[in-house]
């Protein structure tokens, strides 16, 4: 009963910022409302507004008034609405109903939001999703997203209507020239550039736990480069963090101001950045670039909500943005700066309004595949093909996801001050290889050197806990199929009748605080190895 209180508490504590959070309107239509929660920024939350109340206009006889609710992240918004779902869910009150959409957002998050959802009440079992499946022809999904429902290996819609990719997001780093000039480094061009020393307290990280979209590029860097590799790049660049933000735009924000000389951000994020410095007379110095090989695509998607206000609308909503006059908004310039007021109208005639953003670059790819071809593809800022560049993981591996957040969180943001005093003491060993000295596209490890102090020290750097399994066994995460293993045990609960972790704590918790527990302690054994070293040296001088 008392997890249960605690569960209910931070249920409507959770769900508290989306119920009073001033609502914004960003379309002047006095018509019906459009309700919709989404990460989205300013400028897609304006252009997206007004664009679909003058679209439903022209095309219903009506104009729409689009109230947006923004509460935080993806990951945040995630947690939020399964808490609110959940305890109507659990008190038998109506489903929904304080918003239409969701928009915008990795598709991890809403693969699991369209999961179903469980709860037991007295003896009965009570269940729904967070999701509702809306239906298209499928002459209008093929005329979309074309044969194949993938980007690389990735889906670019849900098979039963519960989401639609939208747009296509990639990942990489942005960077500030000058900054990266003063520490006499050359701009990036792979993730293992931010854990080059030379960048200590010079990067800009968010936390994977309150965004959606850097959970995303961390597992790209773990499919692209392998579990250990990727973990070892990862704990690098952790240890040169001057921060970690709760919002995936901060992280361009901090390398544009010259607090920070690069940091991992969504693409569209980079690249707007990079264009407002530029337009505001800052010049060239704030770049964006995908590692080559070692990113991916991703669907962006939207949804509609269940028990939404007005799911007619809702679904009108996403079929406007899907469409050319919808899909234009990401990549052309807005109006007035390039073409005339007809220019690429696209299939709905000259009498439609023209296409494009009426004030801002949105700079994201569209996921439509007909922007790609021509008259639209001549108009694109950045043209780039993405369903040219997608490519599959060779070694696919779903089960590592869910451990991102929590293995972070205890490696990096809980214990910050001891990984980067470790990682100082690595540093200064006057064994530690130089990018000269290894292959300069991963990081140093320990096979890279014949010291056997700075071996062991590199060892412990990159150690990753054990965790118990029914009847005490250890079990690591070095596999896919002890990952897999692992997390169904301890991330979905299926041994909580084990009494592996205690009854009133979350698994999850545990398993971040028992994984703090371990990497301070390999920490510490670090910074001790080093002071052994130095003490021995200074007697022998």
């Amino acid at each position: 009963m008392a997890r249960v209180l605690v569960i209910l508490t931070l249920a409507v504590l959770i769900a508290l910022p989306l119920w009073l959070r001033p609502a914004e309107s960003s379309s002047r239509g006095e018509g019906r409302r459009l309700i919709i929660i989404s990460p989205h920024n300013e400028q897609i939350r304006v252009e997206f507004g007004e664009a679909f109340s003058a679209w439903h206009q022209a095309k219903y006889g009506e104009p729409v008034n689009v109230i947006w609710n923004t509460p935080g992240g993806t990951s945040d918004i995630r947690r939020m609405l399964l808490a609110q779902y959940r305890a109507a869910l659990r008190a038998g009150d109506t489903l929904g109903g304080s918003a239409d959409l969701l928009f915008g957002g990795g598709s991890y998050e809403f693969i699991e939001l369209r999961k179903p959802i469980d709860v037991e009440v007295d003896g009965e079992k009570r269940s729904t999703t967070v999701l509702q499946p809306v239906a298209f022809d499928e002459s209008f999904l093929h005329e979309v997203y074309g044969d194949v429902n993938l980007i690389g290996d990735d889906p670019l819609w849900d098979a039963d209507g519960h989401w639609f990719g939208v747009a296509l997001s990639g990942f990489g780093i942005v960077f500030n020239r000058e900054a990266l000039a003063e520490l006499g480094m050359p701009e990036p061009t792979r993730w293992a550039d931010l854990g080059d020393p030379r960048m200590l307290g010079h990067v800009s990280l968010v936390n994977p736990a309150q965004s959606g979209s850097i959970s995303t590029a961390f597992e790209a860097i773990l499919l692209r480069r392998g579990w250990n590799e990727g973990w070892a790049i990862l704990r690098r660049a952790a240890a040169n963090a001057r921060s970690f933000s709760a919002s995936s735009a901060r992280g361009p924000i901090d390398v544009a101001q010259g607090d920070a000389a690069a940091g991992i951000c969504i693409d569209f994020y980079g690249r707007y950045e990079a264009q407002a410095v530029l337009d505001a007379g800052g010049g060239d110095r704030v770049g964006y670039v995908d590692p080559a090989g070692e990113t991916r695509i991703d669907a962006d998607p939207i949804a509609v909500l269940r028990g939404a206000p007005d799911p007619e609308l809702a679904q009108r909503f996403i079929e406007f943005t899907l469409s050319e006059a919808g899909q234009a908004l990401w990549q052309f310039k807005p109006r007035g700066e390039g073409g005339s007021s007809t220019a690429g109208v696209g299939s709905e005639g000259l009498d439609a309004p023209p296409l494009g953003p009426s004030r801002y670059e949105l700079r994201r790819m569209p996921v439509r595949r007909s922007m790609y071809e021509s008259p639209h593809f001549e108009r694109l800022i950045d043209q780039v093909n993405p369903y040219e560049l997608a490519t599959a993981v060779t070694n696919p591996d779903r089960n590592g996801r869910a451990f991102i957040a929590p293995l972070f969180s205890a490696m990096a943001i809980d214990s910050h001050h001891e990984l980067r005093e470790a990682w100082k003491a690595i540093i200064a060993h006057p064994a530690f290889p130089s990018a000269a000295e290894r292959a300069g596209d991963r990081p140093a490890v320990a096979a890279d050197t014949d010291d056997p102090v700075l071996r062991q020290m590199l060892e412990l750097f990159d150690a990753m806990p054990e965790l118990t399994g029914p009847r005490g066994r250890r079990i690591g995460l070095g596999d896919p199929a002890s990952r897999a293993l692992l997390r169904d045990g301890w991330l979905r609960e299926q041994w909580k009748d084990e009494k592996i972790w205690p009854v009133e704590a979350t698994p999850a918790d545990e398993l971040r605080r028992r994984a703090r527990a371990f990497f301070i302690e390999q920490y510490a054994r670090i910074v001790a190895l080093a002071a052994r070293q130095a003490q021995a040296a200074a007697r022998d001088s």
